[in-house]
Formats: C-alpha cells, sequence, structure tokens
C-alpha cells in the first residue's frame, strides 16, 4: 500500500483493520518472518552468524532491552542501528505529536484532549521506521534534560503554570516512543543519570521533576559499552545492569575470510585493490590482536583495516597521478607506505615505547608472507626463480608504473597459474598482472628464495 492509500483520521485507521501492537511486539513478528523465509535479518553484519546473532535473536523474540558489550569497532553500533529494520515499515501516529502516539490510545494531555474534542476524526499520520530509532552518545556532559525531559521556560513564559504537564520538554527517549533508541557507551554517562533510566526500563514510564505525569513508553532500549576491566572513565552501575534483559558479548572477526569480507563491504576505495591484497591486510590486523606488544584491552579496531585499505588504494592513485600510469591498481609496495599514518590507532604496551614502527613491519611482513602460503602453497613459481639465477634484477616501488615492472620480467613461465589462484584468470589486466606480481617476488623473498634491497625508496628484487 502507497503512503497516500493510507488512513489519515482515527475512524479511518479502525475501519482499514489496523492492530495495534507494542514496538518488542513488531520485532518478535518481523524477525521471526525473516528467520522462517531465510531473508538476513541483520544485513550487512559479518561474522556474527554462530555467535552474536543467536544471542540477540534470542532477546529480542523475548522482549528484552539489551547491552552490547564488546572492545572498539567489533561493530556494535552498527549491530544496533540494524534493529530498527525489524520494525514495520510504516507506522501510524498522532499528527503533531512529540511522543509518536498511538491514535487507539493516546498518552499525552495535549493528544487525549485533542481525542476527547473530535473523537474519530483525530488526524493520523504515518511515520517511517528509518525515522522510528533515535541514538545518543552518552557523554560525562549529558544531562537528565537531554534523556528525559525538563522543564520549558519558554511554554512557562506564555502563561502555563509550572504544575501543568504541557510545560514539560521531552528529551531523547520519549520522544523516541515506539521505536528504538540506541545509548552508545553507556559507562561515560554520570550514575545520577543512569539512574534517570530505572524507570524507562522496569516501569516503563517517565518522571520529569517531580511532576505528577506518569507516561508510559513503549520503546526497545539497547546501550553499548566497552568491558569495564578497559573503560575506566566510568561503569554501569549495578541497579541498572539487573534492569536489562540481555548482555551480549560482542568480538572481532573470528575468520580470515569474514575479515575480508568486512573490509571489502566497509572500505570506500578510490583505487582497484586486489582480493589478495586486502587478505594482507586482514591478516596483519588479526596479528597486531594477537601481538603480546600490543594492549590487548584496548583492542584494534576494524577501523584499522578499513582505513589501511583505503589509504593502500589511495597510494595506488597517487602512483597513477604522478607517474600517468593508467593501471590504477594497488600492489604490495604500497603497504608500507602508509604503514606510519596507522600508528595512531593502535595502543602498545609500555615497554614497547620506541619500537611501535618496529613491531608493525614484522607483523606486515608476518601477514604478507601468510597470504602467500595460503594463495599460492603448491604452486611451481621456478619461473619466478629463474629471473635471477643469472644475476638479473627486478625494481619496484610506489613510483614504478605497472608497465615498467612487467617489461623487465618479459614472459615468466607458471604467471597464468598464478594469476588464476588470485582470481583473474586470463583477463587479468596490466595492473592486476604487476600486483600478482609483484605479491610473488616479496612472497618469494619472505620465504627466502630470493633477495631483495631496499635503494631510495625502490625495492630491488635479486640484488
Amino acid at each position: 500500500m502507497t503512503l497516500s492509500a493510507l488512513p489519515t483520521t482515527l475512524a479511518e485507521l479502525r475501519a482499514s483493520g489496523w492492530e495495534p501492537r507494542t514496538v518488542k511486539e513488531e520485532i518478535r513478528a518481523n524477525l521471526l518472518a525473516r528467520l522462517r523465509s531465510g531473508e538476513p535479518a541483520f544485513p550487512g553484519i559479518v561474522g556474527f552468524d554462530d555467535t552474536v546473532l543467536p544471542e540477540l535473536e534470542t532477546a529480542l523474540l523475548a522482549g528484552h532491552d539489551l547491552v552490547l558489550l564488546g572492545e572498539r569497532g567489533q561493530g556494535k553500533t552498527r549491530l544496533m542501528r540494524t534493529l530498527a529494520g525489524l520494525l514495520d515499515e510504516w507506522s501510524p501516529v498522532v499528527q503533531g505529536c512529540e511522543i509518536n502516539d498511538d491514535p487507539t490510545d493516546p498518552v499525552c494531555v495535549r493528544c487525549q484532549r485533542l481525542l476527547a474534542e473530535v473523537g474519530d476524526e483525530l488526524p493520523v499520520v504515518w511515520r517511517h521506521r528509518d525515522t522510528r530509532y533515535a541514538e545518543k552518545l552518552a557523554t560525562p556532559d549529558t544531562s537528565v534534560g537531554d534523556l528525559v525531559g525538563d522543564v520549558d521556560p519558554v511554554k512557562v513564559a506564555e502563561g502555563r503554570t509550572l504544575g501543568d504537564p504541557e510545560t514539560v520538554h521531552y528529551g531523547l527517549v520519549p520522544r523516541t516512543n515506539r521505536g528504538v533508541f540506541g545509548l552508545n557507551e553507556l559507562p561515560d554517562l554520570a550514575e545520577r543519570i543512569q539512574v534517570a533510566l530505572f524507570n524507562v526500563l522496569e516501569e516503563r514510564d517517565i518522571q520529569v521533576r517531580g511532576y505528577s505525569l506518569r507516561l508510559p513508553l513503549d520503546l526497545l532500549l539497547v546501550a553499548t559499552a566497552n568491558p569495564e576491566d578497559y573503560t575506566n572513565r566510568g561503569r554501569i552501575i549495578t541497579p541498572l545492569k539487573d534492569r536489562f534483559g540481555a548482555e551480549i558479548r560482542t568480538h572481532y572477526q573470528l575468520d580470515v575470510a569474514d575479515e575480508v569480507e568486512l573490509i571489502a563491504q566497509e572500505s570506500a576505495v578510490v583505487a582497484s585493490v586486489p582480493e589478495h591484497l586486502v587478505e594482507v591486510v586482514a591478516r596483519f590486523t588479526r596479528g597486531l590482536r594477537e601481538s603480546a606488544s600490543v594492549d590487548q584491552r584496548s583492542g584494534v579496531s576494524a577501523r584499522f583495516s578499513i582505513a589501511a585499505t583505503e589509504a593502500v588504494s589511495a597510494s595506488a592513485l597517487r602512483r597513477s597521478a604522478r607517474t600517468g600510469d593508467d593501471a590504477v591498481v594497488a600492489r604490495v609496495c604500497d603497504v608500507p607506505g602508509v604503514v606510519p599514518t596507522l600508528l595512531g590507532k593502535v595502543e602498545f604496551e609500555m615497554g614497547e615505547e620506541g619500537r611501535e614502527r618496529e613491531v608493525l613491519d614484522h607483523l606486515l611482513r608476518v601477514a604478507v608472507a601468510e597470504t602467500f602460503r595460503s594463495r599460492l602453497a603448491g604452486l611451481d613459481l621456478t619461473g619466478f626463480t629463474a629471473l635471477f639465477e643469472d644475476g638479473s634484477v627486478v625494481e619496484t616501488g610506489e613510483l614504478v608504473p605497472a608497465a615498467e615492472l612487467l617489461g623487465q620480467l618479459g614472459t615468466v613461465p607458471g604467471l597464468s597459474k598464478v594469476l588464476d589462484r588470485l582470481g583473474h584468470g586470463d583477463d587479468a589486466s596490466v595492473g592486476e598482472t604487476a600486483a600478482a606480481v609483484e605479491f610473488v617476488l616479496e612472497g618469494l623473498h619472505l620465504t627466502r628464495r630470493i633477495d631483495k634491497d631496499t635503494v631510495a625508496g625502490r625495492t630491488v628484487y635479486g640484488a
């Protein structure tokens, strides 16, 4: 049904057969429909299928408010925002209502008075599910007024008395009534402000500055937090934790394939980045997460690998602009150059001061070697090693065009099989071929089959 065909008055709404249901009933019904049909319930979420999502689905089916607990960059906010997609596409509200009242059962004073005045002619408008989600980043200066509400001095100045419920300016939580409210970084919220959420979670109502005002709310409240052993800025107070129905732990991607998929999905690249190079970045990130030199309590965000991939693609674009190279494809030589720009995204252990770049360079070499073995294991690469048996060298680097690199090699036996393994095939472009060749040369060096030296910003294989 189109928006223009939807009911516009309470009488039309009742005649249409529309049945009111709570937000949690909407989510339960729509989630069950997706689970039965096999349609993804949480599109865009990667790597959580067998761990986080079953727990989340159970919590939503149970009608629980919940906390997503995990280190930075694990997709908590992304996951929280997908919940709005489980709401009905359109939902009726009383026209002009600040808290999106259900036309069949309004709860605010203004809408109750309007219903008494106009009856079945109560005007109805429809909200799309995209507008039924609100989010607040919890900061130490967040006030009760921001979340719940406060007295509006303008309304008092207009002549209303302080005891009039209509002098209240509603905060974000009541304005998200009949929707999903996300609260990011809950422990950063001052403890006295957390107390203000008690009634929202348990009694499902709000109280403002001692008003005799009971405003039953219908919403799903979702919060995110970092583990308390890392977040020293604050904590979730125990009574509030008790009021959440579920606490769900998130994690970084467990498989390299999931990490690669996530990077490909989230990164906004400005040049082609071959999949084997994305895998290098993914393994590099995973190496940092497992390194004893890195503070694992803070974690290594997925934003690290996304930013690295975007920077690698930008390096390829820079080469194209500087050299006139038409093959705008990233190569292995583009990765080391972006490592210094990523240092701020990693927190090292105290004893590693001064060794940060050395640690990153070592883990990058390990990532390239692991990807080389994973992608090209068992392949006959003697055609490449034979290039250097007579003392020949191959020069490459950030500013060496693809055609210049390939021109130094000529015909290489086994190159077609390498391209097949890397997913290019016979239709590989000059840039993709150069990226594959350089990847092989670096892999052969890391497995100690050919020598390598770096001279004036250029890499020389076979030196």
